[in-house]
């Protein structure tokens, strides 16, 4: 029997456009009603004046209905308020590009929280108040052009770079809240959470995703992607997702079971944090956390900073600024390092050792950072090394013909899919990604230009 005719193209696209505009429309509608919570704020400071020893009690009150109103929870009306406040008083090009519709409100969020160093600087007299309008500048050239996801690491590394010194006494302060800390939940669970240096929260995530994955295969016999990845996002909650603290999530669609006990690959990481964690006995013969890490993590460093030359920043890669004491001790650590070589512009041209094998995988990871399919953040080390040319039809086997995809984008280039579905992608000479859906729509993925210490 002949297959169903697919609608024509034509039909898709216009749906697409229209989702386009109505997106762009939200946004615009997003930044008055931002306005709105920037001249209820004024009000605030009139309610004040008038009785200032009750001026934690009026703001609650004011928060307070907002979320009553609005059917929000106190944290997103709290929030809503702060980045209005923010938006007035120093960023005035974000406030602008949220109302013409150019970025999101999510990106909004990321970009104000990631400037907190620059304006504490400011604020402290450490940096002159025209760098707020830098980083505006140099953050929003991003936002207009990524994910709000992508766009965090990005602004949190211009903000370091601009705050220079006071971000590592930023880290160094924060440092001393690391804590955990319990609250009992319904039915016999309850929530324990962990505030810890990014780079350690990173790989014990890593690790535990890395032993679920195993776990899995031994159980089945097959290897298993992550279904996270496969959605193309990076982290149970993307960064500009609204904190909600009595969030728990629905188990009416349980996932699909990845084990013969009918475990699934959440459940399967959590069992192991509590293996691992009561399992475990601390021991100087057994080393530190540094000296315990078995997860991936990719750091950068300049030379001079690994030398100890400077104290420059270092970089996360994928989450943002690294204070470079920990970088060193990684460093110290680690059983090897790539030395990336860059271009003018901060692009990765070359890594040494470099073959046509383990080499040109470890090229690749250093240049990608992430699933080279736009908008998608999930880190390179969890990506396929794909043939942008399909090799099957004479693609060849060379950088300027390879990229990594999570193992949901990668599907959609699949030959098993018919042309009505499959996506192609093509890699321009300046290292850009060049994505056609199939209505024939095109999409571009930059490569991620590096930290450049300067």
């Amino acid at each position: 029997m002949a297959d169903a005719p697919l609608p024509p193209a034509a039909d898709r696209g216009a749906l697409l456009d229209a989702w386009v505009v109505k997106r762009a429309e939200i946004a615009r509608l997003e930044g008055e009603a931002s306005e709105l919570l920037t001249a209820r704020a004024e009000l605030f400071d009139a309610d004040v004046r008038a009785d200032p020893q009750h001026r934690d009690m009026i703001r609650r009150s004011m928060i307070a209905e907002y979320s009553a109103a609005g059917h929000i929870s106190k944290t997103a009306a709290e929030l809503g308020f702060n980045d209005a406040e923010a938006l007035n008083e120093f960023f005035p090009g974000l406030r602008d590009a949220l109302r013409q519709g150019a970025i999101t409100v999510q990106h909004v969020r990321v970009l104000v929280a990631a400037a907190a160093p620059v304006r504490e600087a400011v604020l402290n007299g450490h940096l002159d108040a025209e760098t707020l309008a830098v980083y505006e500048t140099a953050a929003l050239a991003i936002a207009e052009q990524e994910s709000p996801a992508r766009t965090r690491p990005h602004a949190r590394q211009i903000a370091a770079t601009l705050a220079g010194e006071s971000i590592r006494e930023r880290h160094a302060r924060a440092a001393a809240e690391r804590e955990i800390t319990i609250r009992p939940l319904d039915d016999g669970l309850a929530l324990l959470t962990a505030v810890l240096p990014e780079v350690y929260a990173v790989a014990i995530m890593d690790r535990l995703r890395s032993l679920a994955t195993a776990v899995a295969a031994a159980d089945t016999g097959h290897a298993l992607h992550d279904p996270e990845t496969d959605a193309g996002a990076s982290t149970p909650v993307e960064p500009d997702a609204g904190p909600e603290s009595d969030a728990r999530p629905e188990s009416d669609a349980r996932p699909e079971s990845l084990t013969a006990d009918g475990r699934t690959r959440r459940e399967i990481e959590a069992d192991a944090f509590i293996d691992l964690l009561l399992a475990a006995t601390p021991s100087e013969a057994l080393g530190t956390g540094l000296d315990r890490i078995t997860a991936t993590v990719q750091v950068t460093i300049a030379a001079t900073t690994l030398a100890g030359e400077d104290d420059r920043l270092a970089e996360l890669d994928g989450h943002g600024p690294l204070h470079p004491d920990i970088a060193r001790d990684f460093a110290r650590h680690a059983s090897g390092w790539n030395r990336l070589f860059l271009d003018e512009t901060g692009m990765v041209t070359k890594v040494d050792r470099y073959t046509p094998t383990t080499a040109m995988k470890r090229f690749l990871r250093a240049r990608d950072q992430r699933c080279r399919f736009p908008g998608c953040h999930t880190p390179a080390r969890r990506c396929d090394i794909d043939h942008n040319a399909d090799y099957a039809l004479g693609g060849p086997t060379e950088i300027t013909n390879l990229s990594g995809f999570c193992p949901g984008h990668h599907a959609l280039k699949h030959p098993d899919l018919g042309e009505g579905h499959r996506w192609t992608a093509h890699q321009l000479p300046d290292g850009t990604l060049r994505w056609t859906s199939p209505i024939g729509r095109a999409y571009d993925d930059r490569a991620p230009r590096r930290v450049m210490f300067v």
